[in-house]
């Protein structure tokens, strides 16, 4: 089983929607999680409800959903409640692009997104895509429906664009369980995500980015303390940017009631939030990990370095922060 836009249970075979036809899936699970969805319709609802200037432009995410008719009506859309949530997932993908941008200047070559959901870089900054090997790395069915819809729309994917299928929940280091802790038995894609990015082409002693944001809140500590680990073994010059959440005291009062009231819907559609970090424990986990000078990016910084000039009121809401570590 899994969940449709709005949290509701659905079969794993059920047929899509596109253009007015029904169409099968060709695989099992092969379906964009619902999470992932809901970022990329916030990025176009940014473009088409917030005015200039924009932090961030996407509505490429939007083409590769296509959504049913009326989606800007979703609860989850209302451009009142949930700008706060809308601009926090705008300002991290700004401030990772911002990055990106500066070191592929600095001659960095690789680019590894976890989690990759229907990010879009590849299809929106295509010149800059073809000075970078790119690696998204997510769960199969989601890979397998993304390079049909890439393919649907006349993207492609190019050869410096490589989907790395993943089952995540079969992935873990060493063969361990699930993020949950229950074990899990395995199936195609059940292999560690580090040999699966090998396999892809990724070169270990070249320097990378590596960005992993809205992933760590869905895994169990042991996960990212794992993933830390693998990544702190990046060759020198390798940065990772990696979003966590705050434990709710942590939060801004009026934002509190948001999380508390998020929460809920997220296990109900399948993605309950498992996992909150005070800065300094992320911190440590990084260090721990073996990245020698972690620094902690608050949301505070991103809301003055990318909404300070609106009259509109848009900032970001409280809750998620930044992990910046360079090996």
């Amino acid at each position: 089983m899994t969940t449709d836009d709005h949290g509701q249970r659905e079969p794993q075979r059920e047929p899509y929607e596109r253009d007015g036809q029904r169409e099968p899936y060709e695989q099992p699970h092969e379906i964009p999680d619902n999470t992932a969805v809901r970022v990329a319709l916030w990025r176009a609802m940014h473009v088409r409800v917030d005015p200039p200037p924009l932090v961030f432009e996407d509505e490429i995410g939007l083409r590769l959903a296509d959504p049913a008719a009326g989606w800007e009506d979703r609860p989850d859309m209302d451009p009142g409640v949930t700008a706060g949530f809308r601009a926090a997932v705008v300002a991290r993908a700004r401030f990772v692009e911002d990055l990106l941008l500066q070191q592929v200047d600095d001659g960095v070559t690789q680019y590894v997104v976890l989690g990759a959901g229907l990010d879009t870089f590849a299809q929106r900054r295509p010149e800059i895509a073809a000075r970078l090997r790119v690696f998204e790395i997510d769960q199969p069915g989601t890979q397998a429906w993304k390079r049909r819809r890439l393919i649907e729309l006349g993207y492609g994917v190019p050869d410096g664009l490589r989907l790395v299928p993943v089952d995540f929940e079969t992935a873990g280091e060493n063969g361990e369980g699930g993020d949950d802790g229950e074990d899990r038995e395995g199936g195609e894609g059940g292999e560690d995500w580090w040999e699966a990015l090998t396999e892809a082409g990724f070169r270990p002693e070249r320097p990378a980015v590596v960005a992993c944001t809205g992933v760590t809140q869905y895994l169990g500590k042991d996960a990212t303390a794992a993933t830390l680990r693998r990544l702190a073994g990046l060759a020198p010059g390798s940065t990772l940017a990696m979003t966590f959440l705050l434990p709710a005291e942590l939060l801004d009062a009026a934002d509190r009631p948001l999380l508390e009231a998020v929460k809920p819907q997220a296990r109900a559609a399948g993605t309950p939030f498992v996992s909150f970090y005070t800065p300094d424990e992320m911190l440590a986990l990084a260090r721990d990990a073996g990245f020698a000078d972690p620094r902690h990016i608050p949301g505070t910084a991103l809301a003055d370095r990318y909404f300070a000039d609106r009259t509109d009121g848009l900032r970001p809401s409280s809750g998620e922060d930044l992990l910046l570590a360079t090996v």
